[in-house]
């Protein structure tokens, strides 16, 4: 592990969520679970609120500690996936039990964690060296929630 993790800060259920996080990623483990004692502020003693675990082998940090800051889309998790059966898959499990579908390959889990799921597909199209194929590939993308590789390559190829 490197010297620089991420770092998120949950109102509630950080444990449950990196317990869902890392049923979801593949070689992802939690790796430390802290228990609140007494005395801080939002969160009863004894309740797990720091967890430590990797997802992907990617140090993350969740701290459970009150309402005073929530996550949004300025932070995001990016899954790099080869397949459209790994872009459905991973997909419908970050966004099930009441996540939201968002635009470009975006996504917020059920926890609020923003998310992107982006098949390898992407970067090989839009690194062709055909500007005009480049740019109806990024059209499509633009109309798409959940990335869709075949409709891209036909918007790369309608030249």
């Amino acid at each position: 592990m490197g010297m620089v993790r991420s770092h998120l800060w949950f109102a509630e259920r950080g444990h449950e969520a990196a317990q869902f996080y890392v049923s979801v990623v593949p070689r992802s483990r939690i790796t430390r679970v802290q228990h609140a004692p007494a005395g801080v502020p939002d969160v009863a003693e004894g309740e797990p609120f720091l967890v430590e675990l990797e997802l992907d082998g990617h140090a993350v940090t969740i701290l459970t500690a009150g309402p005073q800051f929530t996550p949004d889309e300025a932070f995001s998790f990016v899954l790099g996936v080869e397949t459209q059966e790994e872009v459905d898959h991973y997909w419908d499990a970050l966004v099930a039990g009441g996540g939201v579908h968002s635009q470009c390959g975006w996504l917020k889990d059920r926890y609020g964690v923003s998310w992107q799921v982006v098949p390898t597909a992407l970067d090989e199209i839009m690194s062709r060296p055909d500007a005009a194929g480049v740019a109806r590939a990024t059209q499509a993308m633009l109309r798409m929630q959940k990335l869709e590789i075949a409709p891209l390559e036909a918007a790369y190829a309608q030249g």
